[in-house]
């Protein structure tokens, strides 16, 4: 009897050790959704243009279910309408991230922020510099922004340098600290990538990153996030020490919960589960009875910047739950405004997920030298966006040649390809300026060696030898470049020097013909020939067009 005794009690510790307390249940996170939204109409009655006392409390209201009078949004709106003409659209000089939360506030109220007493509160995105000035808070939350709605990288005519999507991308993943984390400061330099990350920006950072995970590096630098913020993640499900700046605070939880649901990981997942503890149990661990929330366990009374966390945190769990859009795709948003149409997408619906149109950085560039020149408009039009360069600031220098190295450039910029670092080749030092051009080029397959090892980045680029190179990058594009092999030998049989072109180009050749990307009233091809920097640049202006993507 004392043996069975003990089996059962050991049966019970084992079976309590395999089956701890349940996590918080929807109805749980229902009810705590309903009162604090009560609480936060109340404590909130007109929100303001702030971090606090405004923009997330819209947010977290208008993502939840709780019912919401529109003149509460409508009132939001004529604050931020008046604030916005007093400051004549210039929200703040430095700090760009009050641009963004601006964005999601109104975006998820129902109005659109591209047209505000007559301001387009997003062009201040399309400022790289100045959005990445106060640290990793501008690309993340420009980011955000941008993706809550679609909204296109607007054309910022002041900046120095024009964003792009994929440069605040490259920008967050710069700064991913060598423990798989991020922090405000960190990442910036060198010297700084071994301190440690914490969980606010981490969540942040992945919040940002979501919508990107096809990307095989991004997806890289997520998954070793996420390993840091699991192995982070303290006793209660939530978040103390590094992981948090030394202290336990409901923010750190915030973060890290919208990110798995943005992510669309389970809150239960079993990464996130410790002591039989959630991030849902560590939010609610703060909570006050009347709806309100703590910073800290330590502290008393509620904290209006901790309550609205904790309540869009909630809010973005429920909707999770729900099986709804997450709470920063706002897609879904009630519309109490007009929203003007978004831009369609340029390019063609079967182009590779990494090409993207180049914004015109520069409206009417031009060149002194091809004033008069046939292929003035196809170099104007690289020019403008900064897919092709004079050979001075003055001059284009049209009938000149170009290299293997100054081509792949040329391509990879004119598709917006993100970066590649990888090079087979032994002739193409890391250390020169095309480096990264022909590592892209060679990644996206548009360009291969002489032989395995051998690129020639000075080599002057033939014209076949760019057709075939055009011919992979309309592939890219979505363009189908293939032929039979009558139809080749039909396009390419009215040129007198047909039988020159070598055989492993014959295809590429005749594509760009068939195409026009090519001039076919030519006599001969001149497949060996040097191609000329016109001729490259009205070869690409024409495949881009084709392409959809100018």
């Amino acid at each position: 009897m004392r043996r069975t005794l003990s089996l059962i009690i050991i049966s019970a510790l084992l079976f309590g050790l395999a089956m701890p307390a349940l996590a918080a249940t929807k109805a749980e996170i229902d009810t705590t959704v309903t009162r604090t939204a009560t609480f936060m109409l109340g404590a909130v009655k007109n929100p303001e243009v702030d971090s606090v006392g405004g923009e997330w409390a819209v947010i977290g209201l208008a993502r939840s279910k709780h019912i919401v009078p529109d003149s509460y949004y409508e009132g939001y709106y004529r604050t931020v309408e008046r604030y916005v003409r007093e400051c004549s659209g210039v929200l703040h000089g430095v700090k760009y991230t009050e641009y963004s939360r601006v964005i999601l506030g109104l975006t998820a109220a129902g109005f659109d922020p591209r047209d505000v007493a007559g301001y387009d509160l997003t062009i201040a995105l399309g400022d790289f510099e100045k959005t990445i000035w106060q640290g990793i808070n501008g690309p993340i939350f420009a980011l955000i922004a941008l993706d809550s709605y679609g909204y296109p990288v607007p054309t910022n005519p002041d900046a120095v340098t024009q964003a792009t999507r994929e440069m605040y991308i490259d920008e967050i993943l710069r700064r991913q600290l060598n423990d798989g984390g991020w922090n405000l400061t960190g990442g910036a330099s060198n010297d700084t990538m071994g301190q440690p990350g914490d969980a606010d920006l981490t969540g942040m950072a992945l919040q940002a990153l979501a919508k990107y995970r096809d990307d095989p590096v991004v997806s890289a630098a997520i998954d070793r996030a996420l390993i840091r913020l699991s192995q982070s993640q303290d006793s209660q499900g939530g978040y103390t020490g590094s992981m948090s700046a030394g202290s336990s605070a409901v923010e750190s939880s915030v973060q890290v919960l919208v990110a798995l649901c943005e992510l669309d990981i389970p809150f239960d997942d079993a990464r996130f589960v410790k002591n039989g503890k959630t991030l849902i149990d560590s939010v609610l661990s703060y909570a006050n009875s009347d709806g309100s929330f703590r910073n800290t366990h330590e502290s008393g009374g509620n904290d209006q910047m901790a309550t609205e966390q904790a309540f869009y945190a909630l809010v973005a769990a429920q909707r999770a739950l729900d099986g709804r859009n997450s709470l920063y795709r706002m897609g879904d948003a009630v519309q109490r405004g007009e929203f003007a149409p978004l831009p369609a997408e340029q390019g063609l619906p079967g182009k590779h997920a990494d090409v993207s149109a180049m914004p015109v950085t520069s409206a009417g560039r031009t060149f002194p030298d091809v004033a008069a020149h046939a292929n003035r408009p196809a170099i104007e039009a690289l020019a403008e966006r900064g897919i092709i360069n004079g050979k001075t600031d003055t001059s284009f220098d049209p009938d000149a040649t170009m290299t293997r190295a100054e081509f792949a450039a040329i391509v990879t910029r004119g598709l917006g390809l993100p970066e590649k670092a990888y090079l087979p080749f032994t002739d193409v030092p890391a250390t020169q300026w095309y480096a990264t051009p022909i590592a892209t080029a060679y990644f996206y397959e548009i360009v291969t060696g002489i032989d395995a090892e051998t690129f020639n980045p000075s080599g002057t680029i033939t014209r076949q030898e760019a057709a075939v190179m055009v011919a992979r990058a309309a592939r890219l594009c979505g363009i189908d470049a293939e032929m039979g092999e009558a139809a080749i030998r039909d396009t390419l049989a009215p040129f007198g020097d047909y039988r020159s072109v070598a055989a492993w180009a014959s295809a590429a050749v005749a594509f760009c013909y068939d195409a026009g990307i090519l001039d076919d009233t030519e006599f001969d091809i001149g497949p060996g020939a040097a191609i000329k920097r016109c001729e490259i640049a009205e070869m690409l202006y024409r495949m881009l067009t084709k392409a959809a993507l100018l």
